[in-house]
Parts: structure tokens; C-alpha cells; sequence
């Protein structure tokens, strides 16, 4: 008769638990791929970077994408991307290229994810702004954005997020600077009325992977109203995002602007 230790069953709830969280969880399908680091190429490369590695990090069809990219390394395939993709005429900025000192904006790096796609013969993936829409309350803002990010993985493209830290100042709120991450990981599900939720993304700013969370803002932000925010805030604080060009006493926040990604 076979005997077993005492620990087993303990062994087994914890293995049990581990399981429940992670069916909690929906993360991207191959994110063991890790984050790719801009500073290899340079410091305004983090949309590049952020995409290329929402490509490496998704399915099996989006993988093969940056595999027919020129190149041996992260470093060689964003140089590729730059110069093939980057240096190109900016359909929303006329008179410059998408990609220059002062980076990309999200729609130029929208542009870029759709003729990658083409590469792979893949469908084009979805650009959508997560600040509040008329008649949209801060709740259903903070579950739609859940739910992009979400069916984004799902469907296996991890979502490129566009962050941007905002500043008051002198009566207003300033833009400062702006920032592209890759989310890897959100919870499948909010709870209902759910105010905050987690999530894991790779910070291009050195290779990274961080957890940080999306929350409706506890005090107006970017408000038209000064009563209702205008966004949610993503509390990053392991980002650097502008964080040197912040005076001393100020209130900043990290606002959560634009999801590039298949839903």
C-alpha cells in the first residue's frame, strides 16, 4: 500500500489556489518573450520598441511577424522598423515624418502596426482613444478600457498603451511628456463596481516588467467641469515619464490616452 507525506494535501491546495489565480488573470500568449529596450537604439524609440514587442509577445500568427523582420536582434529589427516604417511622411502631422526627435504619436504608430500586419497577411489592429466619451460615465470609461485591453490579449495581440504625465500648472493642466508599454496582463474580470484594477506591462525605458493599475482618479483630472475627470489615471510608479520635468509641489498624474490593439 502506497503511503504519502503529510504536506500533500497542503501541496495540493496551494497548487489549486495558483491555478484559481491565474484563471483570474488574462495574460499575453507568449509574454515569456520579455520586453524589448528602446535604449538600444535611442531614447524616443519606446513606440517602436513597445510594438515590436506586443508582435513577439502574441500568438503564434503575430510572432511571425517580427520573425520576417531584417535582423538578428531587437536592436537591428527597431532599427529596420525606424527606417522602413518610422521615416515616412505623418498622415496626421503634415510636414514631418512619423517618427522624429521627439518620437511618435499614436496614430503615426497605428499607422506603422498596420503595415506590419501586412507583412503577415494579419488584420489591421484597432486604435481607440480611452478618454471619456460624451455621456460616458468614469465606470463604463474604466470598463471599456478594461475590455479592449482584455479582448486585445485574448485575441492575441497584447495591446500597445500610449501613457502621457500631465502637470497642473499655472491653472491648467500641461501635457509633459509621452510614453509607449506594452500590456501583458489585466484580470479576465471587475468586480461589479469596481473602481481600480491592476495590470503587468513592459516598459520599453530599459526592458522592464512592471505591475502597475488603472483607478478613476480620487480628484478631477483633466476636468472640463472641475467635477468629473476627463480619464483615468494609471499609477506607474516604477515609470519615469517626465517625472524630471515636474517642480517641486506640483500635482501630476500618468493618464492612460490611446490602446492600439485587436478586439
Amino acid at each position: 500500500m502506497l503511503s504519502f507525506p503529510r504536506k500533500i494535501p497542503e501541496l495540493l491546495a496551494t497548487l489549486l489556489l495558483a491555478g484559481s489565480a491565474m484563471a483570474d488573470e488574462r495574460w499575453a500568449p507568449h509574454a515569456v518573450a520579455g520586453p524589448v529596450d528602446q535604449l538600444s537604439v535611442a531614447g524616443n524609440a519606446c513606440g517602436p520598441a513597445a510594438l515590436l514587442a506586443s508582435l513577439r509577445c502574441g500568438s503564434e500568427k503575430w510572432r511571425g511577424v517580427p520573425e520576417r523582420i531584417p535582423g538578428s536582434s531587437d536592436k537591428s529589427k527597431l532599427l529596420y522598423i525606424i527606417r522602413a516604417h518610422g521615416i515616412r511622411p505623418s498622415a496626421s502631422l503634415k510636414g514631418r515624418n512619423r517618427w522624429t526627435g521627439a518620437g511618435i504619436n499614436a496614430e503615426d504608430l497605428a499607422d506603422i502596426a498596420e503595415e506590419l500586419a501586412a507583412i503577415g497577411g494579419l488584420p489591421n489592429p484597432k486604435t481607440e482613444s480611452i478618454l471619456l466619451q460624451k455621456r460616458e460615465k468614469p465606470d463604463k470609461l474604466l470598463r471599456r478600457s478594461h475590455d479592449r485591453l482584455r479582448d486585445s490579449l485574448k485575441d492575441g495581440f497584447p495591446p500597445v498603451l500610449s501613457l502621457r504625465r500631465y502637470v497642473w500648472r499655472n491653472g491648467a493642466w500641461q501635457a509633459l511628456q509621452g510614453h509607449f508599454v506594452t500590456v501583458v496582463m489585466v484580470p479576465e474580470k471587475l468586480e461589479r463596481g469596481a473602481s481600480s484594477h491592476e495590470f503587468v506591462y513592459f516598459d520599453p525605458w530599459g526592458g522592464k516588467k512592471v505591475r502597475g493599475s488603472f483607478r478613476i482618479p480620487p480628484l478631477p483630472v483633466l476636468s472640463t467641469d472641475g467635477k468629473t475627470s476627463s480619464c483615468l489615471e494609471a499609477v506607474v510608479p516604477d515609470a519615469n515619464i517626465g517625472r524630471s520635468k515636474v517642480r517641486s509641489g506640483e500635482r501630476t498624474v500618468v493618464v492612460p490616452t490611446v490602446i492600439t490593439g485587436r478586439w
